[in-house]
């Protein structure tokens, strides 16, 4: 495996590995929240969650290189710690945005299909709000491993998103999907179909890595 090859595999895993690990510690509690409360404009709320769930990766792309452009919102603001455009950063929260509204979404529907009966004893027996959510979190925590997969599925084949506010740079921000289309443009379809291989590879094992942590067999 040539070093080129390498760093594009590690900086696809790292990218999508840190996105996930964000959009995961955002989205769960969040997917919990909604699914236990009621409140006025909870609808809304839920709404434009779904429709995140939907939004086209490569429109979320646009929005965050408009935000992080010179001219953008956060650009113009010239803060050191925000990340700039065409770096592994600025592709990290893009997935970050990308996977986030899945992650809440499944989640919220996942700890809704629990009895609520179930927070109720829990409840009686003395434990408290918090207790009682990481309570129903463990009931539900199939659906929220699917969470989890749907958000990684959504962002390590993304590339319109990544191609946008990474510039698909040799060896700063070229990732398995971007290189793809590039092998491709290239009419070098035999190393595309090789990436792509490789690709399906981490997929597999990184959802059956995610199974395995939710404790059950998935035979049959």
């Amino acid at each position: 495996m040539s070093s080129e090859l390498s760093n594009v595999i590690l900086l696809s895993l790292q990218v999508s590995g840190i996105a996930l690990i964000c959009s995961t510690l955002l989205g769960v509690p969040l997917g919990v929240f909604l699914g236990l409360k009621r409140f006025i404009g909870r609808k809304v709320v839920v709404a434009l969650l779904y429709t995140g769930m939907g939004f086209p990766p490569v429109v979320i792309g646009l929005f965050v290189y408009l935000l992080l452009s010179r001219n953008g919102l956060l650009g113009s603001l010239n803060w050191s710690w925000l990340p700039s455009l065409f770096t592994p950063a600025a592709m990290i929260l893009a997935q970050t945005v990308i996977a986030f509204p899945l992650v809440a979404g499944f989640t919220m529907v996942a700890v809704m299909s629990i009895n609520p009966e179930l927070r109720h004893q829990v409840m009686s027996l003395g434990a408290s709000r918090r207790q009682a959510a990481w309570a129903l979190l463990l009931e539900a925590r199939l659906g929220v491993i699917v969470a989890i997969i749907a958000g990684f599925g959504g962002i390590i084949s993304e590339v319109g998103a990544v191609m946008l506010v990474g510039g698909n740079i040799a060896g700063r921000t070229r990732v398995l999907t971007t290189a793809i289309v590039l092998e491709t443009r290239k009419g070098n379809f035999e190393m595309a179909l090789a990436l792509g291989v490789v690709l399906l590879v981490i997929t597999f094992f990184a959802n059956l890595a995610m199974m395995r942590l939710q404790g059950k067999s998935f035979d049959g």
